[in-house]
Parts: C-alpha cells; sequence; structure tokens
C-alpha cells in the first residue's frame, strides 16, 4: 500500500501562551495534523490538557485535531473531547481492559479512532482489533515528557505493525511519536510509519517551524524512498 507522509507538529513543545500562534505558523508551514497530547499525571507522569483547551484549538485553525488520550479510564472521557472537537482521539492499548469498547465508542461519536503503544507493548496487543481503528500510535519514547531520545529498537515495532497492517487489509495510518526530527524521520518512514509526530523538533527549532517542517517532509521522502527499495528487495520471496 502506498501511504502520503504527515507531519502532526505536537503543540505539548509550544509555547501555550502563544498557542494560536503557533498552530497558524504550523499550518502555513504545510503541517497536516496538529496533535494534542493529553496527560492525566496517572496514566503519565505529567498534566497537560484538556477539553477546553481543545475546543479553542479548534477555533483557530482548520486542521484536523488528532488528539492523543495518555489517561487512564479514557472511556470516561472520550466523549467531552469528541464534543469540543477532536477529530481523532487515541487511546492507549494499556489503558483499559475494554479496548474494542472504547474504539467503537469513538466511532459511533463520529471521530477517527486511533490505538496507541507504549514501547514496552509489543505489536500482538492489537493483533485483534486492526480493523477497528483508523490510526495505530507507535510510541518511540516512554510517554509523559516532551523532548526525550527516540528509542531505537521501537524501529523494529513500526516495521511489525505495518506488516500486520498490510496482513489485514487495514488502512490505518500509523503514526510514531517521540524523537521525531530529521534525524529520525528517515528510519521511521523506511520501517513503515507515515504520520509524524513532532514537537521539539519544530516548535523549538531554531531556524523556525516553517524550515523545521521542509527538513522532515525532505527526510521523510528519503524514508519513502529507503522503503520502496527494500519492498522491491524483498518481494520475490513473498
Amino acid at each position: 500500500m502506498s501511504h502520503s507522509i504527515k507531519i502532526a507538529p505536537s503543540i505539548l513543545a509550544a509555547d501555550f501562551a502563544c498557542l494560536a500562534e503557533a498552530i497558524q505558523s504550523a499550518e502555513a508551514a504545510g503541517a497536516d495534523y496538529i496533535h494534542v497530547d493529553v496527560m492525566d499525571g496517572h496514566f503519565v507522569p505529567n498534566i497537560t490538557v484538556g477539553p477546553p483547551v481543545v475546543q479553542s484549538l479548534r477555533r483557530v485553525t482548520h486542521l484536523p485535531l488528532d488528539v492523543h488520550l495518555m489517561i487512564s479510564d479514557p472511556i470516561r472521557y472520550v466523549p467531552a473531547f469528541a464534543e469540543a472537537g477532536a477529530d481523532g482521539i487515541t487511546i492507549h492499548a494499556e489503558a483499559t481492559p475494554h479496548l474494542n469498547r472504547v474504539l467503537q465508542q469513538i466511532r459511533d461519536l463520529g471521530r477517527r479512532p486511533g490505538v496507541s503503544l507504549n514501547p514496552a507493548t509489543p505489536a500482538v496487543a492489537i493483533g485483534e482489533i486492526l480493523n477497528d481503528v483508523d490510526l495505530v500510535l507507535v510510541m518511540t519514547v516512554n510517554p509523559g515528557f516532551g523532548g526525550q531520545s527516540f528509542i531505537e529498537h521501537t524501529l523494529h515495532k513500526i516495521a511489525r505493525v505495518r506488516e500486520m497492517l498490510e496482513s489485514a487489509g487495514s488502512e490505518a495510518e500509523l503514526e510514531v511519536d517521540g524523537g521525531i526530527g530529521p534525524q529520525t524521520t528517515e528510519r521511521v518512514v523506511a520501517a513503515g510509519a507515515n504520520v509524524l509526530v513532532a514537537g521539539t523538533a519544530i516548535f523549538g527549532a531554531p531556524e523556525g517551524i516553517a524550515t523545521a517542517i521542509k527538513a522532515i517532509r525532505q527526510a521523510a521522502l528519503k524514508g519513502q524512498r529507503a522503503q520502496a527499495g527494500g519492498s522491491q528487495k524483498r518481494s520475490p520471496q513473498w
């Protein structure tokens, strides 16, 4: 399958005093989604934003709001985020014993359901719900804080999830989040990712948001070429 590359700047790394300006700059620079990291201080050791902030963001951008719930008991809060204007809502496989139920709840609310995996959670944990989601998010750092270093062994999981999605005939996007920037983008795209969440590499870039997004997109193109080359080499064996 061919998957277009999408860039999702994470507001976690933006100046919260100037969120509207930061998001509008990202949109003008060609961002595809705006990624909103929601943390509850329980599932992860940090607290960030809630539905009122999502509602405010909805008013200042036409881009889809890619809301990532790093929270316990997500079924209680999904309706509020859907009502606030989230376009996609991603929950963690580790956060609920009723994963299928929460994903169906998101879809019933007219939003795109997504599932996320922490670095230590194996890809097989989502094997039964691949056709219930529109997005799979592979965390490439342990969630909870921005600015962390990319965990190298997650590359194998990205490739495994891509293989699982294609085997299932799923059209779901494969997103990565954590330590993503020009230096890591080529490898994660070559492994099969097509949605790139970047926070510090975009909003913290000294060269500015537009230049940073351009650099990530250029690295992604190299990754796509590497992925295509790898597929051609493997195809005789399939």
